[in-house]
């Protein structure tokens, strides 16, 4: 895997600090700093997300991927899933995340409560390679509710 970020402020761009991605899959990601009135040149100007925010969403996307997939090769009815992400980083640098909750939110037709709650302990102990990553430097919890569908 690999993927070439690019900072897009020598070119001229409207942010200093602005970034883009291009993963090896061929896709685009942007990046922005956050404006930074006291110092403005090392500041963005809050086009896009955040470094961090976007580790924070892959982690996310990583996790969902695999409780929709097991719960699916459970033969589960699952129409939905989403995941809350809320995080706390170190105060001094690196500011690595120190916690994080992700809150999942199941949809679908009889989804058992058990399937759910070992669909997202499969994916933290064995599967998501970004939490598991991320779980060395963070404390991670999950909670979760699932949502009946008539």
């Amino acid at each position: 895997m690999e993927c070439q970020v690019t900072w897009t402020g020598a070119a001229g761009a409207r942010s200093g600090m602005g970034f883009v991605a291009e993963t090896g899959s061929g896709h685009i990601i942007a990046m922005d700093g956050a404006p930074d009135a006291a110092h403005p040149g090392q500041g963005g100007q809050n086009l896009a997300p955040r470094p961090m925010e976007t580790v924070l969403a892959g982690a996310g996307g990583c996790t969902a991927y695999d409780v929709v997939l097991i719960l699916q090769r459970g033969r589960h009815d699952v129409r939905g899933c989403s995941v809350l992400l809320t995080s706390e980083r170190a105060a001094q640098d690196p500011k690595v995340f120190t916690r994080i909750h992700m809150h999942f939110t199941v949809t679908g037709k009889a989804v058992p409560v058990a399937a759910v709650e070992r669909a997202i302990a499969l994916s933290h102990e064995k599967y998501c390679s970004a939490s598991i990553m991320l779980g060395k430097t963070a404390e991670i919890t999950t909670s979760f509710d699932v949502v009946e569908l008539t």
